[in-house]
């Protein structure tokens, strides 16, 4: 489980095939650290072999870990429902690591289980902030609200508005700096986890209205 609050970027810097999968190596300073760059080394809170991490909002496990780098596997599920095999060496990738009991929810509730693919169709700064519009996947509207929750490539976002299966989300300069939505373009994809709870009510209520 994570909050939507991004810890740090990464950089790909190695990916390999192999049969249906893709190895991604990743270069990441920051998930080795406390809460920062000013935070010294600690073991204790460190990424460790086995444990769970997003990138660009997919719930993975890391399988190699060699400050500063660590290593991830992407099955075809994965490859086929998600962004991460078009990424490249170079790209630059959101990382949170899973909460703890002691993580401040600061964001909404994220599984890490992605919903879909979404496109980018406008960008517009507007005083300082920036202001996108992201075409959601077919049928992916019914779950989500105006100033509701959802997660655009494991960012914590609240929606502005929508219109049909197109959202509006307003993006502060502080999501800005610190994730990548600085490098998105428009027609550029991106991976969507819509609401849990409303996917809940629904998956509930659905026998009753047969």
């Amino acid at each position: 489980m994570f909050t939507g609050l991004i810890e740090a970027l990464g950089t790909v810097v190695d990916r390999t095939l192999s049969g249906t999968s893709l190895c991604l190596k990743i270069k990441a300073d920051g998930v080795f650290r406390e809460e920062g760059p000013d935070r010294p080394q600690n073991p204790q809170n460190s990424l460790r072999i086995g444990d769970s991490i997003a990138i660009n909002g997919v719930c993975l496990t890391a399988e190699a870990v060699t400050p500063p780098f660590f290593e991830v596997t992407c099955v075809r599920e994965t490859l086929e429902k998600t962004t991460l095999g078009s990424l490249i060496i170079g790209t630059r990738i959101n990382l949170e690591r899973a909460v703890t009991p002691m993580t401040r929810l600061g964001g909404h509730l994220v599984a890490g289980h992605v919903d879909g693919v979404a496109r980018i169709s406008q960008i517009r700064e507007i005083g300082g902030s920036w202001e996108f519009l992201f075409d959601l996947p077919s049928g992916a509207e019914r779950y989500v609200i105006p100033m509701g929750s959802i997660a655009i490539d494991g960012i914590s976002l609240t929606v502005a508005a929508i219109e049909a299966s197109t959202i509006k989300i307003a993006i502060i300069p502080h999501t800005y700096r610190h994730t990548n939505v600085q490098y998105l373009k428009i027609g550029d994809e991106v991976n969507v986890e819509l609401d849990q709870i409303a996917k809940m009510v629904e998956r509930l209520i659905e026998p009753r209205l047969r």
